[in-house]
């Protein structure tokens, strides 16, 4: 939200009157004197008008989890077991998943309540990469590496999927490179060379990797230099 609408908002006043204060250096966001009315603040700013408090900055939150096989990426279910139930945080009513799992697949989730944060994260367009541990039911052909890298077309959606690095671990495991997250992609590429995964595993999300000793169910905040990692997208 911009600076001057988020006066407006919490002083009760026109944004007309947000831009007066503004532009007569009264307005302050987190401790700075800011005169520009189309600064972005949200809501972990801390706002004043003549050090008068307007807005109290909320606590951000940027969390990783290992999540296990059987979990559900949820905030809540009546049935089964979600990603929220694994948090012991006492805001842990704000936060939401960025970068789901299914069920029966683990590794790496993020938690937060920063939305600008997570959508920079998951937007297809900022091609963030995403690395999967994936063990396969039949062998994996070294044909395979060539299909990935094509990219495959979906035709339920018409899209094709962005060149993907497929690399061979063993016979029956590899290593998947994506730059973009469609629903049950994995799977379905494994299809189309006719091979079915058994076994899926998220190890990192852009610069972010899963640490080996963080074991599953246990979670952990990010560091600043691991959310300063991720681009905030602009707007």
């Amino acid at each position: 939200m911009k600076l001057d609408r988020s006066i407006a908002s919490h002083a009760s006043i026109g944004r007309k009157a947000a831009h007066i204060l503004i532009a007569a250096r009264r307005v302050k966001v987190d401790g700075i004197i800011v005169t520009n009315s189309h600064h972005e603040a949200d809501r972990f700013m801390r706002i004043e008008i003549d050090d008068a408090v307007v807005q109290e900055p909320q606590r951000a939150l940027y969390l990783m989890l290992h999540k296990p096989v059987g979990v559900l990426s949820a905030t809540v279910d009546d049935q089964h077991p979600t990603v929220i139930d694994l948090i012991d945080d006492p805001d842990k009513h704000t936060l939401h998943i960025a970068g789901r799992l299914d069920r029966s697949t683990s590794g790496l989730l993020f938690l937060t309540n920063d939305g600008r944060w997570s959508k920079s994260l998951m937007d297809p367009g900022n091609k963030v990469s995403k690395v999967y541990l994936v063990e396969t039911r039949e062998p994996i052909l070294h044909e395979a590496i060539e299909a990935f890298a094509r990219g495959f077309h979906f035709p339920t959606e018409d899209i094709t999927t962005l060149p993907a690095e497929l690399e061979i671990l063993s016979d029956h495991k590899a290593r998947l490179t994506l730059h973009e997250g469609r629903y049950h992609q994995v799977k379905r590429m494994f299809h189309r060379v006719n091979n079915r995964v058994i076994c899926l595993h998220r190890q990192s999300i852009g610069q972010i990797e899963l640490p080996p000793g963080l074991a599953p169910g246990q979670w952990r905040p990010l560091t600043d230099r691991e959310v300063k990692s991720v681009k905030i997208t602009p707007g």
